[in-house]
């Protein structure tokens, strides 16, 4: 029958392509090294070095899900072939639904493996600390501030990311002055790399009695957590670090509010500031910030090309007009667009829903297209 011919000659369709993602993916390389690793995990001084065993442990997993995924992937189309076949020969028209449905479910599956060949940067797959600042506009972007803020933690959800809150600063009257969050997740980093700039607002104010149109901005900021083995390599003098200690603002109880938990510290070389107060003590918050301070000193290390830190000076993105990468306009039409890539997307609910994937898909493909 046609309806089932034309399903079966697109599944048909995806032979080539699905050769080409298994390519792109290394997915006969990538089996290898796991056989190499599970036969280290078995040598009887795999756990004498704790911290190395368990990032080696991480890496494994990350390297069985990337294939067991191809390999779902690779069945679940053959079982649809086999499905297909099955019930055109047997002119079961009731299956032709579920067979469309399974068909569009296949395709966004094989557009979201496809999404993960772009990610081949070195700290691509690693976990993410995302911190959005509110810049120039005053209540307004710190409103701003909080609706990106509420975005990125939508679609880290929708992914199945989970994210940790280290740093929460409100703004004087409504919204969000700073936060910081830890987003845990496979290719956390090489996703979220996409947003780092600055994010411009179009709208009426809520704020304003007159219902006028406000422009308000704010910054997103994204490092890579990195791997105990860089995090030792990168040394810091901390006669150059001012440590400062607060009492936290955010949720935890009375202890957390009463005592100075909080912590932030400042690189007076290059002028970059940490804070974290998510976790109960001092201690676990001092180590927090020294690991963010690392991990931004190592990216701009590696954005300045340079190999000492002493030599770093500090680059702040200037929040405001001229500098951002995206326009999010609530009126007098809606529109997202992104200035680099020329993606746009007129549904803004959507997008503030958390809706990021095709301007993440739009960037990684421009990237890959100018290397």
């Amino acid at each position: 029958m046609l309806e089932f011919d034309n399903i079966r000659l697109e599944l048909e369709s995806f032979e080539e392509p699905m050769a080409k993602l298994k390519d792109a993916l290394h997915i006969d390389r990538t089996s290898d090294e796991i056989s190499e690793l599970e036969q280290r995990t078995s040598e009887p001084d795999f756990w004498n070095d704790a911290a190395k065993a368990q990032e080696l442990q991480q890496k494994l997993g990350r390297l069985k899900k990337k294939v067991d995924n191809y390999n779902s992937l690779s069945a679940e189309r053959e079982d649809l072939l086999a499905l297909c076949e099955l019930a055109n020969e047997e002119e079961d028209l009731d299956s032709l639904p579920e067979l469309r449905d399974s068909l569009a479910v296949f395709k966004e599956d094989y557009e979201k493996m496809r999404l993960e060949t772009l990610l081949t940067g070195q700290y691509d797959a690693n976990n993410a600390t995302l911190s959005l600042h509110a810049g120039a506009g005053g209540t307004e972007a710190m409103d701003w501030c909080s609706m990106l803020y509420r975005m990125y933690r939508r679609w880290a959800e929708e992914k199945g990311f989970t994210c940790e809150e280290l740093d929460f600063v409100e703004g004087d009257e409504a919204g969000i002055q700073s936060v910081s969050m830890k987003i845990t997740g496979d290719n956390a980093y090489g996703f979220l790399r996409s947003e780092i700039g600055v994010h411009r607002l179009v709208r009426i104010s809520p704020f304003d009695a007159a219902g006028r149109r406000h422009t308000s901005f704010a910054s997103c900021e994204v490092i890579p957590e990195l791997d105990q083995a860089t995090e030792d390599d990168i040394k810091i003098d901390m006669s150059d670090v001012r440590v400062d200690t607060y009492r936290s603002t955010g949720k935890g109880g009375q202890h957390i509010n009463k005592t100075d938990t909080a912590v932030r510290m400042t690189h007076n070389p290059t002028g970059i500031v940490v804070s974290c107060q998510a976790e109960r003590s001092q201690l676990q918050n001092k180590e927090s910030c020294l690991r963010m301070l690392k991990a931004k000193l190592f990216a701009l290390a590696r954005a300045s090309e340079m190999e000492k830190i002493e030599d770093l000076k500090g680059n702040q993105m200037e929040i405001a007009w001229g500098s951002q990468i995206r326009n999010y306009i609530f009126c007098p039409y809606t529109l997202v667009k992104d200035n680099r890539t020329g993606y746009e997307e007129v549904d803004v609910d959507s997008v503030m829903d958390g809706n990021l994937d095709g301007f993440i898909f739009a960037f990684l493909s421009g990237m890959k297209n100018e290397k």
